[in-house]
């Protein structure tokens, strides 16, 4: 038998070197081919592990992304006794390219999280303006936008909308509400507040110097000037007396006798959020940055209120979620 040159043999080990670096190169290809066919495997979901009401409003977030990129996605519950650091270890196991973080707990995993990693937060009121740059944060403030609508569906006389609110927590959204009140044709009246006691006596000044006729009162949320404890039914008994239209950030404020709220459409926000994250996936250049007032909201009424205040619920165009009191 002749042997092979030493060249021909060579050249067979390099030919089949090529194959394999070839092949492997396919397999590679063909696996980032697959995440990219299905995006659900590509994305995943971290939220915080507490209690209800909570824990429901992230099912029904989780809900609207799977709907959203029509199949399951990886969900991961943050405990406070868990470590955070074996979720990032089975993130980059699965190789895990785009997160949507829910809740403080989510936004601390997200900070840790490879560069290459996107990520769309929601569930929190706001963040730090510097935090708020690298990706897009869904707030749970309803855009003003949508809240002054709202009013001037309901209450059409109203001009003139007051606020008291600590800037510390809402300097972001005031900002918001002020172009918001020129398109919707209303003169924004602020009051500064960065303690309770000077919280109390922006409320005096408002109520004191109110028109019920053509005047509202907004509640945002915010810890420092809407206490619920003592400022609130001093605001609303006062408000009551006076005939005074008041509505709220918050939908538990509607059942205490603010006039109407808007809250989270949970599933809806979910199927948003999935949206951004696949388009962060595409590399779209279209993608918000940013703490994002929410825009996808439900509305709660309360009738009782609005009776008091002559308002006719029956002739408004405007669809209700809630009502109360309940029927």
């Amino acid at each position: 038998m002749v042997k092979p040159c030493l060249a021909f043999q060579s050249l067979g080990r390099r030919a089949l070197l090529q194959s394999l670096l070839v092949s492997g190169a396919g397999l590679m290809s063909a696996r980032h081919a697959m995440a990219s066919d299905d995006p659900a495997r590509s994305l995943a979901v971290v939220y915080p592990d507490i209690g209800e009401p909570f824990r429901s409003v992230f099912a029904a977030i989780i809900e609207g992304v799977e709907d959203r990129v029509k199949g399951r996605v990886a969900s991961f519950a943050l405990g406070v006794a868990g470590n955070p650091q074996d979720v990032l270890n089975e993130l980059r196991r699965r190789e895990i390219r785009a997160v949507i973080a829910l809740g403080r707990n989510g936004l601390k995993l997200a900070a840790s999280l490879d560069r290459q990693v996107s990520v769309v937060a929601a569930g929190v009121l706001s963040v730090p303006e510097g935090e708020a740059q690298a990706f897009p944060v869904y707030s749970l403030a309803p855009d003003p936008a949508l809240l002054f609508a709202r009013l001037r569906a309901l209450n059409p006389a109203v001009k003139k909308v007051m606020v008291v609110y600590d800037p510390r927590q809402n300097a972001w959204l005031i900002k918001l509400a002020r172009d918001a009140a020129k398109g919707a044709g209303v003169e924004l009246q602020t009051y500064e507040a960065e303690d309770l006691r000077t919280a109390v006596r922006a409320y005096q000044e408002a109520l004191a110097s109110a028109d019920p006729r053509r005047d509202a009162l907004w509640l945002p949320q915010d810890s420092t000037t809407v206490e619920d404890s003592a400022v609130l039914p001093l605001v609303l008994r006062q408000a009551w007396n006076q005939s005074l239209t008041v509505f709220s950030s918050s939908v538990t404020h509607v059942k205490r006798g603010v006039l109407f709220a808007l809250y989270p459409n949970n599933t809806e926000l979910g199927r948003v959020l999935a949206g951004v994250a696949l388009a962060q996936l595409g590399a779209s250049a279209g993608t918000p940055r940013g703490v994002l007032a929410l825009r996808d909201v439900l509305l709660a009424v309360n009738t009782r209120t609005a009776n008091h205040l002559g308002l006719s619920l029956e002739a408004s165009p405007l669809r209700f979620s809630l009502v109360y009191p309940e029927p």
